[in-house]
């Protein structure tokens, strides 16, 4: 009987042991799992991020129309700032947002033009505009869904 005592003792001691190093590793394993799950976030995320920046500069980059404002707007006291290539819900690059600043009080309808390369004209619209002495904003100028705004030309505000 003792030497049976001994052996389940001896046997429990194996179990226990079995037990503690199976949870250290289960332990051990969840630990790794989630610093690799988070770290693998982490670089998707950074991923990502680049990415998004990457296509950001990439579209602004594109845009390399000279842009032309008449000496009329400008003894009027028009100023533009950033110009951005948007598309509406039917057509791709049909949409010129443009920041206008007005350094005077302004009201009355402009024309922009659009010029390929080429010197041949692509599209045109015209829209009356409003603004207070000091004011800067954005307007919106969609053309024809037809008209795909190319990166490089001209844009004309007459």
């Amino acid at each position: 009987m003792y030497d049976l005592f001994n052996q389940l003792l001896h046997f429990m001691k194996y179990i226990i042991l079995f037990l503690t190093i199976s949870f250290c590793s289960c332990n051990w394993a969840k630990e790794k799992t989630k610093d690799t799950v988070n770290k693998t976030g982490e670089v998707v995320a950074k991923a990502g991020s680049e990415f998004v920046d990457g296509v950001a500069k990439g579209v602004e980059k594109t845009f390399q129309n000279k842009v032309v404002l008449s000496n009329q707007l400008q003894k009027q006291g028009l100023k533009t700032g950033k110009i951005i290539i948007n598309n509406s819900d039917s057509a791709t690059d049909n949409i010129l947002t443009t920041y206008l600043i007005f350094d005077e009080n302004f009201e009355m309808k402009i024309t922009v033009k659009l010029i390929a390369e080429n010197g041949q004209e692509y599209g045109r619209i015209s829209q009356k505009i409003k603004g207070i002495k000091d004011e800067a904003k954005y307007f919106d100028f969609v053309f024809d869904k037809r008209t795909n705004i190319n990166g490089k030309g001209t844009v004309i505000f007459e």
